[in-house]
């Protein structure tokens, strides 16, 4: 840890900041507008990949303001562009380190440290994965993971829900307005799911349910048209001709940089007390990274609105 009050410096590299915002996405965008409108010169580190899981989806249809729909990669440059716009400055690198003990907090870059009055976390998280071929080659083609987002582009279709859990029923149970069958694929003979989740999708004329199975390779040339997959107590292999493959098998927050230093839940997810405020006086949460819930744009904006303009009232007040 580094000593209070004791600033160090990577090469000739130091600032000193009202705000640092770690993250992008709808959260760490909105709260860099509202940041910079307020005259705190807010220093955003976007990450690496910035944009959040939102540069992952193809047409956006449910942000308000847009009737005909968006790209995802389109509304979050327009956010971007919106926080540059009032005068933050956006720097595409990640955080690697912080220390919230001391005063005034340290969040360090691989090249620059940043001594700051104020945090912001709106890191988000990260969809859960199957890693098997063709999942990434057809990611935002018919590979998604999120149904609320992506579930109306599959009017009529036959899809596959990946997981077992409340999420993913949730899921297929979204799914049945929209598509024509919805095949569950789920690794164990029984759902983790709570009884009632798992009974109304065991019980939907929609649905159908592979036990002891798992998906193997997702296979489609520029869009998703059958999945492999493979049935666990013997090996038995099939090809289901599908349209889409949603995999809800979690989420995981994207906090191991805060571990030992902010109140974690026990998924790891950021816990915030009374609005955005965390355990850390001045240090802020907002988005994905806090919301396991919900999980959407429009609310990972409006967290972030609300961690900013907590993050200016707290700055005043002292």
């Amino acid at each position: 840890m580094v000593e209070a009050h004791a600033p160090q410096r990577l090469g000739d590299s130091f600032v000193t900041e009202q705000l640092v915002i770690i993250g992008s996405g709808p959260a760490g965008y909105t709260a860099a507008i509202y940041a910079a409108r307020a005259d705190l010169a807010p220093v955003v580190l976007e990450g690496t990949v910035s944009g959040g899981q939102l540069m992952l989806t193809t047409e956006v249809e449910n942000y308000p303001g847009f009737p005909d729909g968006v790209m995802g990669p389109e509304l979050m440059q327009l956010f971007r562009d919106q926080a540059e716009r009032f005068g933050a400055r956006l720097i595409p690198t990640d955080a690697t380190r912080v220390d919230l003990a001391s005063k005034p907090f340290l969040v360090a870059t691989e090249d620059e440290e940043f001594r700051t009055e104020a945090v912001i976390v709106a890191s988000g998280a990260s969809a859960r994965w199957l890693e098997v071929p063709g999942e990434d080659a057809l990611r935002g083609h018919g590979v998604s993971s999120c149904a609320t987002c992506d579930g109306f582009f599959f009017r009529d279709r036959e899809l596959i829900v990946v997981g077992g859990g409340d999420s993913a029923m949730e899921e297929a149970l979204f799914l049945t307005k929209f598509a024509s069958k919805v095949t569950v694929v789920h690794r164990r003979d029984e759902f983790r799911a709570s009884k009632i989740m798992a009974g109304r999708v065991m019980d939907h004329p929609k649905i159908a349910i592979r036990w002891n199975t798992v998906v193997e390779e997702i296979l489609g040339d520029g869009t998703v048209s059958a999945a492999r997959l493979r049935h666990l107590p013997d090996d038995a292999v099939e090809e289901l001709a599908v349209d889409g493959v949603f995999i809800a098998i979690g989420h995981d927050p994207n906090t191991s940089l805060f571990k030992g230093q902010l109140e974690l839940d026990d998924q790891g997810y950021l816990l915030t007390f009374g609005s955005t405020a965390t355990s850390v006086p001045g240090v802020f949460g907002a988005g994905d990274v806090v919301d396991h819930t919900y999980r959407q744009a429009i609310t990972a904006a409006g967290m972030g609105c609300e961690a900013a303009m907590d993050a200016e009232r707290w700055l005043d007040a002292r």
